[in-house]
């Protein structure tokens, strides 16, 4: 299902040969708060999977930038540690890359392309369910490839070392992984 985030006050919405989308929710302006914007630039992005649309506000002038995302029919739902079982919310692996990054030089678009390919990930690989381990470890082999301190901040907090000798074996078994060349096949599974 693609939400759609056009305007429902569109002046085109109610005229002969155009059709009103089925989900029509509200795009308020960012600056002054108004449901009242046109359509400058439409673009696909991410093969297809993001809309990208540049909007002018009509009650201030200014300019702001939405996106569409398909949803996912079937919601994917995260088994915490504690069994609890709340649906995915790709916001929290957003949260979790960026805590762990914390001030390092780590672009924006980076941080989103690692959210986007474990999303894309969970969704071709779990149906209805998934452990929060998996994603867990999952973000990590990213973090591991993008900058091992980063990754040191996300590990502690996952595995919750309780001590530094904890730590330390952890970074041993990180110096003595061989790190996988991008877009190469592995070799062994």
């Amino acid at each position: 299902m693609i939400r759609w985030t056009g305007s429902p006050s569109d002046s085109r919405a109610g005229r002969p040969g155009h059709r009103k989308a089925p989900y029509a929710w509200p795009v308020l302006c960012p600056y002054c708060n108004t449901d009242n914007d046109k359509v400058i630039d439409s673009r696909s992005s991410d093969a297809g999977k993001v809309t990208r649309r540049r909007r002018e506000c009509l009650g201030c002038g200014k300019r702001f930038t939405t996106y569409e995302r398909v949803e996912a029919t079937a919601k994917l739902m995260v088994i915490k540690r504690d069994g609890r079982r709340v649906p995915f919310d790709r916001e929290n692996i957003i949260r979790g890359v960026s805590s762990a990054c914390g001030k390092r030089k780590i672009p924006e678009d980076i941080k989103q392309k690692v959210a986007d390919e474990i999303e894309e990930e969970l969704h071709k690989q779990f149906d209805r369910e998934v452990e929060s381990q998996v994603i867990g470890e999952k973000l990590m082999g990213r973090l591991r490839d993008i900058d091992e301190v980063a990754w040191i901040r996300f590990a502690s907090e996952y595995y919750k070392f309780k001590s530094v000798d904890e730590l330390k074996k952890q970074l041993e078994l990180l110096d003595g992984k061989v790190r996988d060349v991008k877009d190469q096949q592995r070799l062994f599974s």
